[in-house]
């Protein structure tokens, strides 16, 4: 292992190395450089609970050379080349010596117990190599007192005899943080005087306290996730649920004492496993300061995938991921929750080749698909096993709706963001919630005076439905009056477009489709949102809400009697190509129906659909070119003679698409052109013909 392993830890925030030596230094600017910096690093604060006393000893060594820089740089005598090398050497060193504790300082706490052979193995290489440089002075060619001679000689000596070893207090709190997280495990409820304990002695003394803990375990877990080590990666999801269970139980008071806004927990980016917040990579930015692409992530467990695959539901997964899941006997896709035929994974090798050019350009080590693997750290693997996580989180849930059963207006609005949160985990946080009847629970909530709380509670409600045994708990209950009337009426435009969101995730169960179209308000409030909807994501949420309930055919007279057809005809322009994508699919399946066919003419003319179909994305063409066959089919004549107006138009891009379009917009065009022909079968064929004069 090479004495520069803890500079090469990286931390979401770079430290800023303190007075860099002088690019061509002098004896005197050198020595003036290294007073400073022993300053600083005798400045620096102590760990909270760990490696304190490899802290103390370096840094007590480093303070005892303090005389002997002052001495020289007060001295007149020369000082040889040798010994500005040598100093030089020492400048280094230190600076090392400062990252090493900055980086203690700033650590989990946790991270650093379980990881203590790690850490001291780290203070161990450095202050050998601080004897080899003290070693190499000529230390009888300065201008010496004999009490800095004995000094520096004294320091040379102790950091020459330092043996390697571990710090007895530390291996004892370990091994009791280890036999409680194995309680975890079992179930079992850790005592409160031991758990307190644990909590004190690892400096854990408040919320912030905790809530710190866990963002810096967060941290971690973000830059193992370049490493192919599940067990590292479980041990870190099991200290968090362990330290978030900590939080609650032990400083639920203080949670009261949170002010919601300085949270920072916006409804809005923690939706759906928090994807949104994962940053995009920018050229000429530090990979591991930048977040891959959202698309390079397992929906799954927001790893990087390493041989990305395509599931029956058109879902990608990563390959060891998604069969975990089948093994675990899971019979639906994560996403979406239709049917998954396990025996069907095909290799996305686009997305690979993409993966792996992403982590050549960041420097991120990928080889023949699969991440190589970091060193294996032994402490954190005495907790991989994803049941600590599970028990911790099912302590966690059960606590917390306790608290939401008993507590008042003021506690249940602190509890709610605590389950919003809970909710962002992962399925085992939401199956958790549920489990522990968090749902009867929530929907109170959905009707409170206090904008806050009420967004918290739809979110979270949002976040449990993406299971799917969930969604029929949060149906059975009685649910979607109180939420569509957050969808209604709620008191933020973050509210309103997470009940749509819910209403959009719960209506992805065909058994669903037919109770939400005929529960009162509904597909109006949907309408409404995707008119007045202040976010595109918003507006998505409402009319992929509408398409899943358009695709029963029941709902879809409800949804052209509640005006919807004039707005997404206006939609079909959207900037966003999802939303226009997404709108032209809804006509596509409320364009069977008569009375949709007129609802679409008198909103806009044949002459207005041109160029999208002509210039759409791919998927919008396909679904215009199937609107403009529905229309023909159903006989209006208004329509056919509209369409026959602009004949000379609609041939060649119906020509264009089955030359480039999608299998399915080349069946529409010819299916198309065929119905159009056998209706005035000289006037296409004039323009046909005029098309492949073009061609040619």
């Amino acid at each position: 292992m090479a004495h520069l392993a803890p500079v090469q830890i990286v931390r979401k925030k770079r430290l800023m190395l303190p007075l860099p030596p002088p690019a061509t230094p002098s004896a005197k600017s050198l020595l003036k450089a290294l007073i400073s910096l022993t300053k600083v690093v005798s400045s620096c604060g102590k760990p909270k609970a760990c490696q304190s006393r490899n802290v103390s000893n370096i840094v007590r060594r480093v303070e005892l050379l303090a005389a002997l820089f002052e001495e020289i740089r007060e001295s007149r005598s020369p000082i040889p080349p040798s010994a500005v090398v040598g100093f030089q050497e020492l400048h280094r060193l230190v600076q090392r010596i400062y990252i090493l504790l900055e980086e203690c300082r700033e650590m989990s706490v946790f991270w650093l117990l379980m990881e203590q052979e790690e850490y001291n193995q780290y203070f161990y290489e450095l202050t050998q190599t601080f004897g080899s440089v003290l070693s190499s002075m000529p230390l009888e060619l300065l201008d010496l007192s004999e009490e800095a001679m004995e000094q520096t000689l004294l320091v040379r000596a102790q950091v020459l005899r330092a043996r390697l070893a571990l710090n007895p207090v530390e291996v004892q709190l370990r091994e009791n943080a280890i036999n409680m997280l194995q309680m975890v495990e079992r179930n079992e409820i850790p005592r409160l005087s031991q758990l307190g304990s644990l909590f004190n002695k690892l400096q854990l003394l408040n919320a912030t306290d905790c809530e710190t803990e866990i963002h810096r375990l967060e941290d971690i877990s973000m830059q193992e996730n370049r490493k192919d080590d599940e067990k590292t990666q479980h041990g870190i999801a099991g200290l968090i649920s362990f330290v978030r269970y900590g939080k609650y139980v032990l400083h639920s008071a203080d949670l009261d004492e949170v002010d919601d806004e300085s949270s920072q927990v916006s409804s809005r980016n923690s939706r759906r496993e928090g994807l949104d917040e994962v940053s995009t990579s920018r050229p000429g930015e530090d990979a591991a300061m930048v977040g891959p692409p959202v698309e390079f992530l397992c929906p799954i467990t927001l790893d990087l995938m390493r041989d990305p695959v395509i599931v029956t539901t058109g879902q990608t997964y990563d390959r060891t991921s998604i069969t975990r899941w089948i093994q675990e006997g899971h019979s639906t896709c994560p996403k979406t929750s239709q049917k998954l035929d396990r025996n069907k994974l095909i290799s996305n090798h686009a997305l690979k080749s993409l993966i792996s050019q992403w982590c050549e350009d960041h420097d991120v080590p990928y080889e023949n698909g699969t991440l190589k693997a970091g060193k294996k750290v032994a402490g954190i693997q005495h907790v991989h096993s994803t049941r600590v996580g599970l028990g911790a989180m099912r302590l966690t849930a059960t606590f917390l709706i306790e608290k939401l059963a008993t507590g008042n207006v003021y506690v249940q609005k602190h509890v709610a963001r605590e389950l919003h949160l809970l909710s962002k985990s992962g399925a085992d946080g939401r199956i958790s919630i549920a489990e522990a009847g968090g749902v009867p629970l929530l929907l109170p909530l959905l009707s409170s005076s206090d904008a806050k709380t009420q967004e918290h509670a739809i979110t979270t409600l949002l976040n449990l439905s993406l299971v799917k045994e969930n969604s029929k708990k949060i149906v059975a209950a009685g649910s979607l009056e109180r939420i569509i009337e957050v969808l209604k009426s709620g008191h933020t435009m973050e509210a309103r477009e997470n009940a749509a969101a819910t209403l959009f995730s719960i209506s992805v169960s065909d058994e669903f489709k037919v109770e939400i179209g005929s529960t009162f308000g509904a597909i109006p409030s949907l309408i409404t949102l995707l008119r007045d909807g202040s976010m595109q994501r918003g507006k998505k949420d409402a009319v992929t809400a509408l398409f899943n309930l358009a695709v029963y055919h029941g709902n879809k007279a409800k949804i052209i009697k509640a005006g919807a057809v004039p707005l997404l005809v206006v939609h079909l322009s959207d900037q966003s190509s999802s939303i226009a994508e997404t709108c032209a699919a809804v006509l596509t399946l409320l364009a069977t129906s008569p009375d949709a066919i007129d609802a679409i003419h008198n909103a806009a003319s044949i002459s207005e659909f041109l160029p999208l179909l002509r210039n759409g994305s791919p998927k919008g063409r396909e679904n215009l070119a199937s609107i403009l066959l529905s229309m023909c089919l159903s006989g209006d004549q208004k329509v056919i003679d509209d369409i026959f107006l602009h004949l000379k138009d609609i041939v060649p891009i119906l020509h264009s698409l089955l030359l480039s379009g999608t299998p399915r917009a080349k069946r529409k065009a010819a299916s198309l052109l065929k119905l159009l022909s056998s209706l005035n079968p000289a006037e296409v064929k004039r323009c046909f013909s005029g098309v492949r004069l073009t061609a040619h």
